[in-house]
């Protein structure tokens, strides 16, 4: 009975050593490289993409062999959480453990959020910030209203004048012919409605009120009135050291006497140029606004609410009823 015993445990650790043998080699296996003489190919990891999402590409793109062991080496290894959007060089030759460190040890290159609503010197410091490139370079070369705000994959290593260009390219691309035609029936230049747009940006908070300061705009401009737009001052007196800001916060009545041609208050018309590059809506807010709105005066209280009217009593009644 005793040799029996024995007998019969020697044979369950041999086949659970040979199940030990055969789970390890398997493992092995499934972090091996997929294809030791594939080619480097680009992997581009969108912001806010899921681990299980960027897995099941990885498998379906011939990189790694089982999106489930992908998922369970990054949480063995403490690693969820720490892959990085960008654009990736990877290989089939590379192994599991070679393609987690590529992707959580920095990108080839860098995604890049432009706001709308900025100067060309504030998209410069988000560039050197996040890319290190140059600000005067990129300065010299941007051209203010045409750096379309959106979300950019850049090389770090690339020029100022090349993402001057790929961001001009995307402005002109969305302000494509359909649009620029409703611009032409306002009555505007096309370089006039940028410039508005641009005000229009600055302006407003939502894309109602694009709207409707829009067409209040476009109205006082059809009519010789002066414009009044705060944020042109704003955009001619510069940075404010105080308030490390490219946008005084309150403007004075000092403010509103400099002179530049960008003081909608002194000065009737548009500005020579934009003051920010605006946003697709507030392009669109220009095109299909209302020259005919019946108001002439617009006020943001405290709360961001807008408010208009037609007169200038019923202006100073707004500013009044709502601080």
């Amino acid at each position: 009975m005793k040799k029996d015993f024995f007998r019969n445990w020697i044979i369950l650790l041999f086949l659970v050593f040979i199940a030990f043998l055969a789970a390890k080699f398997y493992w092995s296996y499934l972090n091996s490289p997929v294809n030791p003489t594939g080619e480097v190919i680009a992997f581009v990891i969108p912001r806010g993409e899921s681990t299980d999402s960027i897995g099941k590409r990885l498998e379906k793109m011939g990189l790694i062999r089982s999106n489930l062991v992908f998922k369970t080496k990054l949480r063995l290894t403490k690693m969820v959480g720490k892959i990085e959007a960008g654009d990736f060089k990877l290989s089939g030759k590379m192994s599991l453990d070679e393609i987690i460190k590529t992707l959580s040890s920095g990108s080839v290159d860098k995604w890049v959020t432009i706001v709308e609503g900025l100067r060309v010197e504030e998209v410069a410091k988000k560039l050197a910030d996040e890319l290190g490139i140059g600000s005067d370079e990129f300065i010299q070369v941007a051209e203010e209203g045409y750096m379309f705000p959106d979300t950019y994959l850049f090389n770090p290593k690339t020029t100022p004048e090349n993402i001057a260009s790929i961001m001009k390219n995307n402005f002109e691309q969305k302000y494509d012919q359909e649009l620029q035609g409703k611009i032409k029936k306002q009555g505007l230049t096309l370089e006039e409605g940028v410039i508005l747009a641009s005000l229009v940006e600055r302006e407003a908070r939502s894309d109602k009120a694009r709207t409707e300061i829009a067409g209040i705009l476009l109205r006082r401009f059809n009519e010789g009135v002066g414009l009044n737009v705060d944020a042109s001052i704003q955009y001619a007196l510069g940075f404010q050291e105080k308030e490390k800001s490219w946008w005084k916060r309150h403007l004075s009545n000092d403010d509103k006497l400099i002179e530049s041609p960008y003081n909608t208050y002194k000065y009737r018309g548009l500005p020579p140029t934009p003051i920010c590059n605006p946003s697709l809506s507030s392009l669109k807010a220009v095109a299909n606004a209302n020259p005919n709105t019946p108001y002439l005066f617009y006020y943001h209280d405290s709360a961001g609410n807008s408010h208009y009217a037609k007169t200038l009593d019923e202006h100073h009644k707004n500013i009044s009823t709502y601080p």
